[in-house]
């Protein structure tokens, strides 16, 4: 079942255009929101369940109440668009097609916590997306939705879209703000947390751009609303980002909790060429991969998936069939996050580079079973031992991939070349 919140103004004609979006009712949201006292609509937040969008699932009130309400320092928000997470790309479809959605969402952020400066920091590698948030920033503010006395409500409002270094560490949202104060985008230890100090030394909420999009249609139809969607403990709706080896690939909107086998058989129309769904990474690429059968039997949200040993995530899925090399396809991922480390700590800067360089040689048939050990103990000394969830993020796909595809990792042993694509990846000889 695809229900339609977050992606109810997609099909309109031009619309990530002003006019568009106020003719569906665009920014009446933000006129109840202020009504409300700004404990109120915290609260309302609270009460909707409302999680983080972005991977980590927090819930989305809570964190906005770590924000000291007085504060001697300026305070901000940061909306995390530095969507970098592979086979996600559900927040470039937000900004490229209902940016304003965005912007209505940052205003009542904004006026619940007591913000009066709002970064957008958007992925460098972004190019429609960019111009179409930029073009709705200038026709909001043109309009009054921004900048002095918003809207005639004694609020002042200023937003600034930032492009991003291009680096997927920006992502993470101590390096998002490092990067956003011109310096080198690496996470920062914590605490204090950014709600507590954050950009430029004042209390920050960062949020993902899904999040605050979701806000509008909370506060227009109450809290109450939102929970007939989802699950008890993971309400609502998320978009998925379906990739891979389906017929129809795309973004969903889906209740939380439906079964991840009406979205791709259904919904995605099943496996491309009337093959079998041989694996698939439900949240994406850094979340543990689920074999075909396992996937077949789960549900949606973020128990059911925590309970089948991987995570909801950004709700990037990567569908893989049967003819799918599991080596190759690791190998990928592993080159990926070995580029991606932002080097700051050893068991990652040390250790991605590591677990590419085995799974190359594996997959080009020159590896050796004591391989399949070394790999599995570096996993376990990169977990839980860095400043942020890099080195997590390369080792759980790793781990997952070696104990759930074992056999297909041991017949590349010695092999002398991949015994399922019978051919030398590119990659393998590209300098690294």
């Amino acid at each position: 079942m695809e229900v339609k919140l977050l992606t109810r103004n997609f099909d309109r004609p031009e619309s990530w255009t002003l006019d568009a979006y106020e003719k569906a009712g665009g920014y009446r949201a933000w006129k109840t929101a202020f009504a409300l006292e700004p404990e109120a609509l915290i609260q309302l937040v609270k009460d909707s369940g409302l999680r983080g969008r972005g991977g980590a699932g927090f819930p989305t009130g809570l964190k906005w109440s770590f924000v000291p309400k007085e504060s001697s320092s300026p305070k901000y928000l940061c909306v995390n668009a530095d969507e970098s997470e592979p086979g996600t790309f559900k927040d470039r479809y937000l900004l490229e097609k209902d940016p304003h959605a965005v912007i209505e969402g940052i205003l009542i952020c904004c006026w619940a916590v007591g913000i009066h400066h709002a970064y957008i920091y958007v992925r460098g590698e972004f190019g429609l997306p960019l111009f179409r948030l930029r073009d709705a920033v200038r026709e909001a503010y043109a309009k009054g939705y921004l900048g002095h006395d918003v809207d005639g409500h004694g609020f002042d409002l200023e937003v600034t879209v930032h492009r991003g270094g291009g680096a997927y560490i920006c992502g993470e949202e101590t390096g998002l703000i490092e990067s956003l104060e011109g310096k080198k985008g690496q996470p920062r230890i914590k605490p204090p947390f950014p709600a507590v100090k954050g950009a430029f030394g004042g209390p920050t909420v960062v949020n993902n751009v899904e999040t605050i999009t979701t806000l509008p249609w909370i506060v227009e139809h109450g809290a109450a609303e939102y929970r007939k969607f989802g699950t008890e403990k993971s309400p609502g709706t998320k978009l998925f980002s379906v990739s891979g080896h389906v017929v129809r690939p795309g973004v969903y909107e889906i209740p939380l909790g439906l079964p991840c086998k009406e979205l791709v058989y259904d919904l995605c129309g099943g496996i491309s060429g009337g093959r079998t769904m041989k694996a698939n990474i439900p949240g994406g690429s850094s979340v543990p991969v689920l074999t075909g059968a396992e996937a077949e039997a789960v549900n949606l949200d973020y128990e059911s998936l925590a309970a089948a040993g991987t995570m909801l995530g950004s709700g990037g899925m990567i569908v893989l069939d049967d003819e799918t090399c599991m080596v190759w396809t690791l190998a990928v991922l592993e080159k990926f996050y070995a580029h991606e480390s932002c080097g700051q700590c050893t068991p990652c800067r040390e250790g991605t580079g590591w677990l590419r360089d085995l799974v190359y040689r594996l997959e080009a048939g020159g590896g050796k079973s004591c391989d399949l050990e070394t790999i599995l103990s570096i996993t376990r000394n990169m977990m839980g031992t860095t400043i942020c969830v890099l080195a997590d993020a390369a080792a759980m796909p790793a781990a997952s991939f070696v104990q759930k595809f074992r056999g297909e990792f041991e017949a590349h042993v010695g092999a002398g070349h991949c015994p399922m694509r019978r051919r030398p990846a590119h990659f393998l000889t590209a300098a690294h």
